[in-house]
């Protein structure tokens, strides 16, 4: 094993350098079978005695933060990350339902604010956004792609491919832009036009297959496969989990150095998940921090494959949902965050693509965000576990909303009404204004 980290996989435990490409634990993903969730997704540890023993004491997570968290990352050195500003992005405090409140600035703290009160005049409990949708390419996968791009320019690997229902697809795209590498992206034929256009702005190689997914992610690994190119799909790439934590990193700042009590996670194949989970468990390891907070997988009806198989035997449903982004019939990171869900005590619950809708609204009209559906569902289990009452008052909870809505358009035209043109003229925009304040009172 090196001495910076090395793999291990979730199921069998065995070990694996981490100075070499490598994907699944061979000997797990030798019996995966086509339709069910792969064995053998790896895990990346660290030794975490060793830089316990580095900076002791509450200096060491100052420490981190000044290493630009290499020392749990990775890489060799930060020279390699894309120049672009991927991550640090704000942290929102909703004060009420009904505005923004206040917001949490990239190096410093949230300013605490007084509770309000809810409408049946319970205590508020508290309640953050973290608005990834203002990563580079508009979305969290920005995290991962940024760490698989800069591990493959650190081993001289200049093509890289993804599999893609859009977001991946348009963040790996737009990082290896930057990076000047060459990048493959494979997409459902049926993905929204605006991440296509986006892989395409970029200057990937666009490779739509007709199918889902799922027949997008199995073709991806053939070609990788096929002509070596370096791998970067969700949970297959064992680094796709390391880039994604590091949004546990910084919400335990941007928190005055606390854990919150519930973070509200979108959830397709699992690895926000997972990766939520893995970054506050490398804090616990450390000692940093003393507990995890409760990570909650928000899932929609039409894509709940991953939470209605705990427990059981694995059986797919084929997915249907307005939140094409978590939209999987075969999630691939099922065992890592079946593992998290039950170590750590984790919940579950699934939203309705009409209580998904309902969010994306509500979160553009309290709190200036337009985030996509998949972003909203999370919003969405939220205010599902607000109205069961399940919710603590004056508990500190989190909503990762993970894309912006200008990714995908028609998701929500249903949602709005377009107005029709009228005459440019004072007297008759006069009567348009009128009659749609009067529609609105």
């Amino acid at each position: 094993m090196t001495d910076k980290h090395h793999f291990e996989c979730v199921d069998c435990h065995a070990g694996y350098p981490g100075d070499q490409v490598i994907y699944l634990c061979p000997a797990c993903a030798a019996s995966n079978q086509p339709g069910l969730p792969p064995r053998g997704v790896l895990k990346t540890l660290y030794p975490y005695q060793k830089i316990r023993e580095m900076h002791s004491g509450s200096s060491l997570f100052d420490w981190l933060q000044h290493e630009r968290f290499l020392p749990l990352l990775p890489l060799h050195t930060m020279a390699s990350w894309p120049r672009l500003q991927v991550g640090n992005t704000p942290l929102y405090r909703l004060d009420n339902r009904d505005s923004v409140a206040g917001t949490a600035a990239k190096e410093e703290p949230p300013v605490e604010p007084v509770n309000s009160m809810m409408e049946d005049g319970k205590p508020d409990f508290k309640l953050f956004l973290k608005d990834d949708s203002q990563n580079p390419t508009l979305s969290f996968k920005d995290r991962a792609s940024a760490l698989v791009s800069a591990w493959a320019r650190e081993n001289n690997i200049r093509t890289l491919i993804t599999a893609s229902t859009g977001n991946a697809g348009s963040s790996l795209a737009g990082i290896c832009a930057s990076q000047g590498q060459e990048s493959v992206i494979v997409v459902p034929a049926a993905a929204p036009l605006a991440k296509l256009t986006q892989i395409l702005m970029y200057g990937a190689i666009l490779v739509p297959v007709r199918g889902t997914y799922d027949d997008a992610f199995d073709m991806s690994v053939e070609i990788t496969a096929r002509h070596g190119w370096y791998n970067r799909n969700t949970a297959y790439n064992p680094l796709t989990v390391e880039g994604k934590k590091t949004v546990a990193f910084e919400l335990f700042r941007q928190l005055d150095y606390q854990v919150p009590d519930r973070i509200f996670i979108p959830v397709g194949d699992g690895v926000i998940y997972s990766a939520v989970c893995k970054g506050f468990e490398d804090l616990l390891k450390l000692g940093i921090t003393g507990r995890m907070p409760v990570a909650v997988a928000v899932q929609s009806e039409g894509s709940s494959n991953l939470i209605a198989n705990l427990g059981r035997p694995f059986v797919a449903v084929a997915s249907k949902t307005v939140a094409d982004s978590i939209s999987v019939d075969v999630p691939r990171c099922f065992h890592m965050t079946a593992n998290y869900i039950s170590e750590y005590h984790g919940e579950t619950i699934v939203v309705s693509d009409g209580e998904i809708l309902s969010a994306s609204m509500q979160v553009a009209r309290t709190a200036g965000i337009f985030c996509e559906p998949a972003a909203a569902a999370a919003y969405a289990g939220m205010e599902k576990y607000r109205r069961l009452g399940i919710i603590p008052a004056g508990s500190t909870n989190v909503v990762l909303l993970t894309g912006s809505g200008l990714k995908d358009l028609n998701a929500v035209q249903s949602s709005i009404s377009m107005p029709e043109p009228v005459r440019s003229d004072p007297v008759v925009v006069d009567a348009f204004l009128n009659k749609h304040k009067r529609s609105r009172s």
